[in-house]
Parts: C-alpha cells; structure tokens; sequence
C-alpha cells in the first residue's frame, strides 16, 4: 500500500473525506469507531496517507461501503471531474510546488467547490483538448509568472556570476571574446567545441547550437556571429556553474519535456546576459542615456554595442535592471517574427510585469495593429531590403496611446534582419507604461521628435476609421455594434 502514487491518495481521500461529511461524523466520532488517531485521518483526507489493508476495512465498514468500492479509483458523479481532472495530468505537469502549493489543497478547493465549478473544469480540459493546449504552454505560461513575480531579477544569479568572474580571472572590461569563454569551457568544464558542427544536419539549420551530452560536444551553427557565439558559450557555462541537470539540448526550446528544462533554460539565459552586460557599468550606462534630453537612437544603438550584445540580450538586461534599479515595474517586453514572403507577423516571446498589459500576443489569427513601432518598423526594415540597403539594426521610440483605456506607453524598438534565417526579420520592443516616476527618470520623454500614436490591439477590434495602415476590417467592432443596436431595439419595443 505504501507505494501508492500521489493521485491514488488524494482520491481515496476524497472519498473518506466525501462519505464522512455524508454520514455526518466529526473526525473525533470516525477516529473512536476507526480506531485510529485524528491527526492520521486527517493526512488520509489530505491525500498525504494511504492507510494499510485492515484500516481501509475498518473505515469502510464505518463509513457503511464496500472496501473493493472505497480503494477503487471510480468516483461518483459529484467528484468525477475531479477525477478527470487528475487524470488529464494537467495539475500534475504545473510548477504548484516553484509558487509553494500544494497538489493536494488545490484538489480540495475544487472538490469543496460548487458543481457549477467542476462544469467549468470540465470545460477547460474540453478545450485544451479541442485546441492542442499542451503541457509545455503551461510550462511557459508558468515561466512567465516565476519571472514577473520577481520582476525578473535575481541576485543569486547576479552573485554566481560575480564569483564565477573572480575565480576564473574574467576581466572587468567588456566585451568578452568568445574564445576566452570557449577555453573555459573546453578546460574546466571538458566540452568540445565543434565550430561548424551543425552543418551536416540540415534539419537542425534553425538552431544556433547543439549540446551532445554523450560527448560533452558543442555542436555551433557556421552562419553565428562572434557575438552569438559568445552568448552560446555563456549560455554552457551558466549550466555548468549554477549545476543546471535537467536542460535542452538545443539553443532555443523547442518543447518542454518538464517545468525544470524550461526554468532551467531561462536561468541559463540569465547567466550569459548577466555575464556579458555587468550590473554596476550597465545600470550606470542606462543612467546617463535616460538623463539626455532628446531621444538619441544611436546611442542606445551604441550601449549595446560597447558591450557587443545581441538585441535580444540587450533588452534582457533592460527588463532586469530597469525595475530593480529605477522603479520602472510597470513594463511588458515583446519579441516578433516577420516573414516578409507572407506578411505574417508572430510574437514568439513576451513579458509583461506588474500587469498583462495592453500589447500582447493573441492565439485568434487576428491581425496585430499595423501602428505598433514593433510592427511599423519591421515594414521599414523590409523595404529598405527591398531597395537593396544593408541594414544590420534600426531603433525607434513611440508613445503608444490605447484607444478607450488611459493606458500609454514609451515604447523603444529595435529591428534586425533573422540570423541564422536570412529569410525573416526581427523586432524586440520594450514598453514602459506612462508613470510619474517614468517621467521623473527619462528626460528626454517631451522630445517632439518621438512620434506619437493612438494604437489598439489587432485591426478586428480597433474603431479607428481613419486608419491608413489598417489590415483587416474591424468585424469584432462592428458584430458588438450590431448586437448593441439589436439590444436597443428590442429595449424600445419593450
């Protein structure tokens, strides 16, 4: 009996627990005709025991049912979507312990609540079904929630990289060779790096990298700049460093088997960002361009590269230190893909703290508003490709207006051609919402050179009817106008 599995307990004690309050026993009156002590029955209705086979007899004759009935896992109407519900492994696969909860309380509260609640559950795992949701949404879902419950920023990872820095001798300046971080890892961490090792799988051609644990073998993609590389590297040694055991073997996640490869990754992630854009210099840089009074594309361009980061590691370090370091909580970050060849725009990465905010990925095939700087400048980027000039990275800032909310936002993108997919494009925006404090912090918010919108969601559920850039009628607009007419009129006949 003892090698019961977590969701055997707590069925058996939904059933004890069920057929108690049924008979109407306080846990004193079942523990004297049990025999048992109350404390015990109370961890059997808990689903943290699952008694031997003479206590399940003398509960069932207690409880006025048959012992094969009480053991068994079939559960009556009343709990049945509870059942169903541990049966779909969707609680099972949740993170709960990362937020300190336990899978247990969580089925009672649900088995407590009314029926109307375990109709509701019944409907979610219908359209988690209906639609694919699979484990590994959640796990990102879960993610982003770690993530913003700590406004991204965590000093344990900020000191590993400290004292990872003083016992290998890393220099204070910056930026870092990747090969200073290859013969680290090739030294004390016994990998082998295979430069082009990619190259023979051509199925593996979207990925940056790949770790072979077999053979301790860093397998790169040949189209990576230095500056890639030496994120990849950091990457490795953050495994290694802060003992990571369950990860990836790809550069980018393609699924996620467990919740621990996915936080795994992202702490893995940290590490290298932290490791190439230090706190102390970083803060100091973003200081003194908050402080300018007009908005200066190029030098932001050139604070990230004075320390020779990726876009996407530049923004990281933004949404760790702005935060933390300026009381700048109220931010969201996205990253979008666009395949020119079809017009198609994709967020494949968001954050959002202290609140979802308004700019924010949708699952409807709705068209994304056409005024976002995250989309606007991805168009500029394509045509300039079209006319046949180079471009290696454009910024723009904008302040975004929500049509119907108070919401604005200073939005700061920046816009780069796909590496390694020369045949799409990429955008990584920071958004910060209007604040008193945003405007105390940067100066250069009153430069009427920053152009300013009246943005909305996607095209389907904006009313702006002047909009030139629009990409699709907006049908959810004019539905709720036609119902609302149907309302009134019917109101009017009374």
């Amino acid at each position: 009996m003892n090698g019961k599995s977590p969701n055997e307990k707590i069925i058996f004690g939904l059933k004890v627990k069920q057929l108690r309050q049924q008979k109407g026993f306080s846990f004193a009156e079942l523990a004297e005709q049990t025999g048992m002590s109350v404390s015990y029955l109370n961890e059997i209705e808990k689903g943290k025991k699952y008694p031997k086979e003479d206590k399940i007899q003398s509960l069932a004759h207690t409880l006025g049912i048959d012992q094969t009935e009480l053991s068994s896992d079939q559960l009556n109407s009343a709990l049945a979507p509870i059942g169903e519900l541990l049966q779909s492994n969707f609680l099972n696969e949740l993170p709960l312990d990362l937020f300190g909860i336990e899978l247990a309380k969580v089925v009672q509260m649900i088995a407590e609540a009314p029926a109307k609640v375990n109709a509701f559950i019944s409907t979610l795992l219908d359209l988690s079904r209906n639609y694919a949701l699979r484990e590994e949404n959640f796990y990102f879902g879960a993610l982003r929630s770690y993530l913003e419950l700590h406004n991204n920023y965590f000093e344990e990872i900020e000191d590993a990289v400290d004292a990872f820095c003083r016992q290998y001798g890393i220099p204070a300046e910056r930026p870092l060779s990747p090969d200073t971080l290859r013969a680290l890892l090739e030294r004390y961490f016994g990998y082998t790096v295979v430069d082009n090792g990619l190259d023979a799988y051509p199925e593996l051609k979207e990925q940056r990298a790949v770790y072979v644990p077999s053979k301790k073998e860093l397998l790169l993609n040949s189209q990576l700049t230095p500056v890639q590389k030496s994120f990849q590297f950091g990457k490795e040694l953050g495994f290694n460093v802060l003992q990571l055991k369950e990860r990836a073997v790809t550069s980018s996640l393609l699924r996620g088997r467990v919740f621990e490869e996915v936080l795994n990754h992202s702490k893995a992630t940290y590490f290298s960002v932290a490791l190439h854009l230090p706190l102390k210099p970083f803060v100091a840089d973003v200081r003194e361009f908050f402080a300018k009074e007009k908005w200066d594309g190029e030098a932001f361009l050139a604070i990230m590269r004075r320390y020779e980061a990726t876009p996407e590691m530049f923004f990281h370090r933004l949404t760790n230190v702005l935060p933390q370091f300026f009381e700048l909580p109220k931010l969201f970050f996205l990253r979008f893909l666009h395949d020119p060849s079809g017009d198609l725009f994709e967020i494949d990465k968001e954050l959002h703290l202290s609140r979802r905010h308004q700019p924010h990925g949708n699952g409807l095939a709705e068209h994304y508003c056409r005024r976002w700087v995250a989309v606007s400048l991805l168009n500029d980027l394509h045509q300039m490709q079209r006319e046949g000039t180079f471009v290696d990275a454009i910024v723009r800032a904008q302040l975004s207006r929500y049509i119907d909310t108070d919401d604005e936002y200073l939005c700061i993108t920046l816009a780069r051609p796909g590496y390694p997919s020369p045949n799409r494009n990429v955008s990584v925006t920071l958004g910060l919402l209007l604040t008193p404090e945003l405007r105390r912090r940067v100066r250069f918010l009153g430069d009427s050179a920053i152009q300013s919108l009246d943005v909305n969601k996607t095209c389907e559920r904006c009313p702006l009817a002047d909009c030139a850039q629009r990409a699709a009628p907006p049908v959810v607009v004019e539905k709720r106008e036609k119902l609302r007419l149907i309302q009134a009129k019917l109101a009017e006949l009374g």
